[in-house]
């Protein structure tokens, strides 16, 4: 790969999932007005074409969902050419039949956090349609990309709690009557920052475990969680470089576009 090729595509792996490439890969420092990434991004090149990484957490998980620097995570790939953006991450079930080491691709979001610098734009008057928070086209990628090693669920709603803790049983219950498929820390911001910096963006979700208030047994634990991740960490990432691979167009798509006729305050990186 050329050290001069930019990525247009990007990959913020999520707890347990702090490396990415198989092959060597660059790594370059970012600073952005918002501080620095949660690590020095790697990139490297999957099926012949620049891919940056970042691990969401840190190279040794050093930052905890509420701490995490979102803002200067999207904005480093951004300004590194990233345009279109896979996010795996795990995630709790709140459905019986979605077990772990369902992989779902979510299609919508719900914010249950408080507290997180959440948008790039704290003046000027911009509002961002979020209707549909992840991209169609990242989603349909990785729907087709799937095979049978890990089963795979097309849709689901993910609801986002603040954390670190995880859920009592009368949330995940309150969650689940919702019609809430899935519980996660780091879905939001994240999701938000990238359609306002005009990125398409699609979580793509693995299921650790059942969430508090679908069993009786001692609740999630986060030792578990993370044994669960590892079990299924190779096939999950080989779903992601299938998924880069089938992505035919590698700038933001015309639904991920944001402010087309809108004045912003400032230049996107």
């Amino acid at each position: 790969m050329s050290s001069h090729a930019k990525p247009a595509l990007a990959v913020i792996g999520g707890s347990g999932f702090y490396d990415f490439f198989d092959d060597e890969a660059t790594t370059v420092e970012v600073e952005t007005p918002y501080g620095a990434p949660s690590a020095p991004i790697a990139i490297g090149e999957v099926q012949g074409r620049p891919v940056a990484f970042v691990p969401r957490h840190g190279k040794s998980h050093e930052f905890a969902p509420h701490t995490l620097p979102y803002q200067a995570n999207m904005w480093a790939l951004r300004s590194l050419g990233v345009r279109r953006v896979f996010a795996p991450c795990a995630v709790g079930s709140l459905r019986g039949d979605w077990g772990p080491g369902t992989v779902a691709v979510p299609d919508q979001l719900v914010d249950r956090t408080s507290g997180r610098p959440q948008t790039f734009f704290d003046g000027g008057g911009v509002h961002v349609s979020f209707a549909d928070p992840y991209c169609d086209e990242l989603r349909t990628a990785t729907i087709k990309s799937a095979d049978d090693t890990l089963p795979m669920k097309g849709a689901g709603t993910m609801v986002v709690v603040q954390g670190p803790r995880f859920s009592t049983r009368a949330e995940s219950r309150w969650f689940a009557g919702q019609g809430w498929d899935l519980v996660n820390m780091t879905g939001h911001p994240e999701a938000v920052l990238a359609r306002e910096l005009e990125m398409c963006y699609a979580a793509v979700a693995l299921v650790t475990d059942l969430d508090a208030g679908l069993e009786e047994g001692a609740g999630v634990h986060a030792v578990d969680v993370f044994a669960e991740f590892k079990r299924n960490l190779a096939p999950f990432k080989d779903l992601i470089r299938r998924s880069i691979a089938a992505v035919g167009d590698t700038d933001t798509c015309d639904r991920c576009r944001a402010h087309t006729g809108v004045s912003l305050p400032f230049e996107l990186p």
